[in-house]
């Protein structure tokens, strides 16, 4: 069996190969056989020139072949390797990644003998190492598997772990996962220029380049040639400088104490192994810098507080606690048990160690055993996704292909019929007439062409930088144009991250708020006091907003003890003894506290949850609760239970479910959350230009329909899926339960067309299992109290359906639903609050704690929003933005480093003093674009600027596609009537392209959006229509103006093949070509409703008048000196005002005809459902199956 499916995430399949002996590849031995029968064959029977043109092509052919070896793998394997079955004899293997991973690889594969127990002989292993992770061959399975690191284990299993008891294992695992470092070679800017210059543009535009000059062309070979090593050589230097930025994240070197072989001993980080047990707490190096954790660790005894900024953009420092006090048979999750996972490359700010457990730190740490290594860190994951992104999304590749492939017809039609005609005659030079069909083929593909697509990109790269987004995946940009549906994250993104405690609702039968805090019960304020997990970090109290919100609604302290008491009065002070941190999957937090001598637990959390776990259930509970989250706001449930008498240390091993559990029910605390002042603006903005919005949040379904009707997201009545009474079936209900309409998956569409519907995680849970989703998600506008995970499904099903989305959210629970979507756009918008603290100033999530099922604990106050830092950051990157210039075609990974070079270059404080105020963490790095604003107006910016990006490369398309048809016909039907150019004329003509080309670029969009959307494809009938119609007219007035030019030289007899010589019939062409090409780019310039119109785009406007004025100048022969230095000859008095008013009504047909068409075709929202009931159908017929 020569391929193994692995059906991973990283790859898909692997075949085995073995490398072919050098004479017997398929590039070198047919080769070898033909240039022996040109010589032995040819060479005799032709004349030498005809002879060496034989050669020329069969050398361009081997050149080619080996070319193609370079750019296609599966070519490479077919010419160089040869494909086995048996595992044994290859030594090579091809690894196709899985889908949207990149491109096929070929690595080598290894055997190698591992050292056996005493009484086995030694174990072979296979493997080969693919992006920085190696694949392991498994005999059982009969395929590859990731190398297993100790992440998966029962948590009794880390808590027996003693460390490597021997030298031996030591060894052992050293050889099997190696070093803690991440290695990647340095690239020279020699190799680097080498793959710029072998890709497949390149070579196309230097082989052009030689024909040219083969035409005596030599100033414009010159001038293109000059061109392409200037743009080739500033991007291999922009590449080799970030990946030097990229070489400097290293694994930090601190030297901590670890057990092996039963004692403590002093490593370097660098020395860790997956199983390593080792004492961690918080170092600093010489200047005062925290040092990170160099490895993912989970922690056994103690606990600490962690800076994870550089990997989640989570501005708040998060608690980490130990798993002791956790059942020993749960099996580990590092998704789930984050609160007890310290993640490689994070910062410890202060750790508290256990003096409890049985294994002693001698320096004081934590104790923590070491789950995983090197690029298999969280820290190393991020490093992996930059150094190998994602697919490189270019401008319409695949369409600009098949457009370039269409004009190739039309360029084989004319170089055809120039080489039926030039071997009707004899007497024609054959090595001429090659090279003129060699041209005309070529002509077709300008060499400026990927030039022109990354200046457009390149533009709005720009634009965007100077408004604070920065973009990591460029050739994103023009899919912005194309979204048609714009999701966005509530709590933190549309609401502020500043809650306002409102008062406790639910105490008495009334559903009214208890505002006045002298009237609450004490046990009510002691739980708002105490059950949290707020932190003093530096002598500053950080936390998530909502618990600092309600400590200072209750007005009580908090001291660095962990007691709360009142700031008034003589009440109590509650100290805390354990607490049991907020799980996402929980949606609670529960504390073991003491008020004088009597343990107490306090529990808050969602609504319905805590309802599960309360002795009495009030009958207004539901009611109460209700009807505060359908005026918008947070709601948390909070309840408590008395202890039976213990001690200190008995209370702190309860167990969680006898803490949560027989609650007693002690009231709702009600948090407002503001809207952000511009969240309905700007929505109402993209409703507007026909988009699609939708809003997903991990709130609850009533809050969330609220804030959605309040920022336009929902104007019909709304309708919540959920369970009904009977808890078997599910109905659709209006939040004031006074509508009410049975589900059926196959009536969902029907209903969105008079309803707005919301559904929850839960529903998404029962549509998975029922195949619903593709029937359901497509028409809803809310999702409600939804899960990471769900997020990223939302996304894969939109996309399905055929919807171009972008998602906006601001943090962790965001990051795979931003990676899914065409456009993810992450908000950065917490100024860190201590001067300490320089790397934790990422964006701040979501603060849905509790409440929500969000997996957040802490996070600080955005204290001045955007104040100085943002002015800053426009003015400084004026100066940087010349720099984006030179990031076009560079691989995305390339770019992510480089933009964080710059990121801190535009946040540097004046003072030059103080830490930067945002520093762009890899993690947020997991979002194409980041945007530094407290408001969701960059999602108007990426779209103005994507639609604006779309429009001149659709453009940009049609001119070329009109400039090569005209080209065709000058170099084919024309050069047989002997019409040519001459070389300082198409130098001139080049420049006015080349300028034209890139002030097109630069047109500014409008500061609105508009209802009209762009074209999203080339391929369609305006494209086609408009292409045939202005060639049409340019053709007749092409041919007309030669057919009366010739008029006037009837005499003249033109060769051919002869060299250029300046004449009557050659300038009435140049100057027709010079008219035609004004008439095309003054046509085809889109304006409004989507960039600046001609007269507005100044440099544009000018370089147009500029080109009317130099071909009326040469037309109206005022400066004879010119003319003869163009080689272009006097015209006749009535030629020349028959050409002048031919042109002017040239232009008027091409442009009423343009006009037309744009009114007959305008741009229109996608037909989504179409493909929605395909994919649903699709799904139906697997399932009956």
């Amino acid at each position: 069996m020569s391929r193994f499916y692995v059906g991973g995430k990283v790859v898909d399949s692997v075949d085995f190969l073995r490398k072919r002996h050098w004479a017997w590849r398929l590039d070198l031995w047919p080769f070898a056989i033909i240039y022996g029968v040109w010589l032995a064959a040819i060479v005799p029977s032709l004349d030498a020139v005809d002879a060496f043109i034989v050669l020329g092509s069969l050398v361009a052919l081997h050149i080619l072949v080996f070319l193609f070896t370079v750019w296609s793998v599966d070519f490479k394997c077919f010419v160089q390797y040869s494909k086995v079955n048996d595992i044994h004899r290859a030594d090579t293997c091809k690894v196709t990644p899985a889908k949207f991973s990149g491109s096929k690889e070929i690595e080598p594969l290894h055997f190698r003998k591992l050292a056996g127990s005493s009484n086995s002989e030694d174990v072979e292993e296979i493997y080969f190492d693919f992006r920085k992770q190696r694949f392991i061959y498994s005999k059982e399975k009969n395929t590859f598997g990731k190398l297993p690191y100790p992440s998966k284990e029962k948590l009794g299993y880390y808590l027996k772990n003693t460390g490597y008891g021997t030298e031996a294992k030591v060894v052992a695992a050293t050889e099997k996962w190696g070093r803690n470092v991440f290695e990647y070679p340095q690239p020279t800017f020699s190799k680097l220029m080498k793959e710029q210059i072998m890709e497949p543009f390149f070579v196309f535009q230097v082989f052009c380049v030689g024909l040219w000059c083969l035409d005596e062309y030599w100033y414009y070979s010159i001038f293109t040639l000059f061109m392409l090593f200037m743009f080739e050589s500033t991007m291999a230097k922009s590449r080799l400088k970030t990946l030097s930025e990229l070489r400097r994240v290293k694994v930090d070197t601190q030297t901590l104490m670890v057990y092996r072989c039963g004692k403590w001993v002093k490593l370097p980080g660098t020395e860790l192994l997956p199983g390593d047990v080792v004492s961690i707490g918080r170092s600093t190096d010489q200047s005062g810098e925290d040092k990170s954790v160099p490895a993912d660790m989970l922690i056994l005894a103690g606990s600490a507080i962690v800076n994870e900024a550089i990997l989640t953009g989570e501005s708040t420092p998060q608690w980490k606690v130990s798993v002791m006090g956790r059942g020993i048979d749960e099996k580990l999750s590092t998704r789930r048990d984050k609160a007890n996972v310290l993640f490689g490359g994070t910062k410890i700010l202060q750790h508290t160690p256990d003096k409890t457990f049985h294994m002693k730190a001698p320096d004081g740490g934590c104790l923590a055993v070491v789950l995983r290594t090197g690029f298999e860190t969280s820290q190393g994951k991020l490093m992996r996704t930059i150094l190998f992104s994602t697919e490189r999304v270019t401008a319409n590749s695949w369409e600009s292909g098949l457009f370039i492939l269409f004009l190739v017809v039309f360029a084989l039609i004319a170089a055809g019929y120039v080489l039926k005609k030039g071997l009707e005659d004899p007497t024609r030079s054959k090595y001429k007439l090659f090279l003129s069909c060699s041209l005309i083929i070529t002509s077709v593909i300008p060499p400026e062409l990927p030039m022109e697509l990354s200046i457009a990109v390149n533009t709005s790269l720009i634009a965007l930088a100077r408004r604070g987004i920065y973009c990591t995946e460029p050739f994103r940009i023009p899919f912005a144009g194309k979204v048609d549906i714009c999701c966005f994250d509530k709590t933190g993104t549309l609401t502020s991250d500043d809650m306002e405690f409102s008062g406790v609702g639910g105490l008495m039968e009334s559903e009214d708020l208890e505002t006045e805090i002298s009237k609450l019960p004490t046990r009510t304020l002691e739980i708002l006091a105490s059950c949290h997990a707020l932190v003093f970090v530096d002598n500053k109290l950080v936390g998530d907003p909502l618990e600092k919100a309600a400590l200072k609604g209750i007005d009580w302290s908090y001291k660095s003890d962990e007691k709360s008491m009142p700031k008034k009065g003589g009440g109590n002070a509650v100290q805390i003894v354990q607490r049991h941190h907020f799980a996402s999957h929980l949606k609670r937090m529960a504390v073991v506290v003491r008020v004088q001598e009597q343990f107490f637990a306090f529990v808050k959390g969602a609504p319905e949850t805590i309802q599960e776990r309360l002795v009495h259930v009030p009958a207004f509970y539901v009611k109460t609760y209700k009807k505060h989250t359908r005026q918008g706001s947070r709601v948390l449930a909070l309840a408590y239970k008395s202890l039976p008498e213990m001690t200190v240390s008995e209370a702190r091993n309860l167990e969680r479910d006898v803490v949560e559990s027989g609650l007693t029910f002690a009231g709702f605390a009600v948090f407002n959350c503001p809207i952000r002042g511009d969240s309905a603006t700007v929505l109402s903005e993209l409703k507007g230009s026909s988009h699609d919005l939708v809003m997903i949040t991990g709130d609850q379904a009533l809050t969330a329909c609220h804030v959605a009707g309040r920022v336009n997201i929902i104007s019909k009545p709304a309708l919540i899926l959920s369970r009904g009474k009977n808890s078997e079936e599910y109905e659709w209900v209006s939040p004031d339960e006074t509508d009410i309409v049975k589900y059926r998956g196959n009536e969902v569409e029907a209903l969105s067309e008079s309803y707005d519907l919301c559904i929850g995680g839960d529903c998404i849970e029962m549509l998975q299992q029922t195949s619903g989703i593709p029937k359901v998600i497509p028409y809803v506008k809310v999702f409600a109290r939804v899960a990471p995970e769900q997020k990223e499904l939302i996304m894969t099903t939109f996309k399905s359906v055929g919807r171009v989305t972008l998602m906006c959210g601001d943090g962790t629970n965001d990051v795979g639903a931003l990676k899914q979507a065409h456009i993810g756009v992450a908000l950065l918008n917490a100024i860190p609050p201590a001067q300490k603290e320089k790397s934790s100033s990422e964006a701040p999530t979501k603060n849905d704690t509790a409440k929500s099922g969000k997996s957040k604990k802490l996070k600080s106050t955005v204290e001045n929003g955007e104040g100085p830092s943002k002015s800053r950051a426009v003015s400084r990157s004026e100066s940087t933005s010349n720099q984006a210039v030179n990031r076009h075609l560079t691989a995305a990974e390339m770019q992510r480093e480089k933009l964080k070079k710059l990121m801190s270059e535009l946040n540097e404080e004046g003072d030059g003093r103080s830490a930067p105020i945002v520093k762009l963490g890899d993690a947020s790095m997991a979002s194409p674009f980041t945007a530094k604003h407290a408001s969701v107006a960059p999602t108007t910016d990426v779209i103005r600027q994507g639609r604006s990006t779309l429009v001149t490369t659709l453009q940009m398309f049609k001119i070329l596609g009109l400039n090569c048809l005209a080209t065709a016909y000058v170099l084919s039907v024309m050069n047989l009537d002997g019409v040519k150019l001459g070389d300082i004329q198409a130098t001139i003509s080049g420049v006015f392209t080349a300028a034209f080309f890139l002030f097109i670029s630069h047109a500014r969009p409008l500061p609105t959006l508009s209802a009209e959307r762009p074209h999203p494809n080339i391929f369609c009938s305006y494209v086609f229509l408009s292409l045939l119609g202005q060639f049409s007219v340019h053709l007749f007035f092409l041919i007309s103006s030669v057919k009366e030019a010739e008029k006037y030289m009837p005499d003249e007899c033109i060769e051919p093949d002869s060299n250029f010589h300046p004449n009557l019939v050659n300038t009435v062409s140049y100057m027709v070509g010079m008219m035609l090409q004004v008439a095309t780019f003054a046509v085809n310039y889109m304006g409004h409703p989507f960039n600046q119109s001609i007269s507005e785009n100044k440099p544009f406007l000018y370089a147009l008048l500029a080109a009317v004025g130099f071909f009326t100048v040469i037309t109206s022969d005022l400066f004879r000196d010119l003319n003869d230095w163009l080689k272009l000859v006097p015209l006749p008095r009535a030629l020349r005002d028959k050409l002048m008013i031919w042109a002017l009504l040239m232009f008027l047909c091409c442009y009423t005809w343009e006009r037309l068409l744009r009114w007959a075709f305008p741009g229109k929202m996608p037909a989504w459902r179409k493909r929605q009931q395909h994919v649903a159908a699709t799904i139906e017929k697997k399932k009956s199956l």
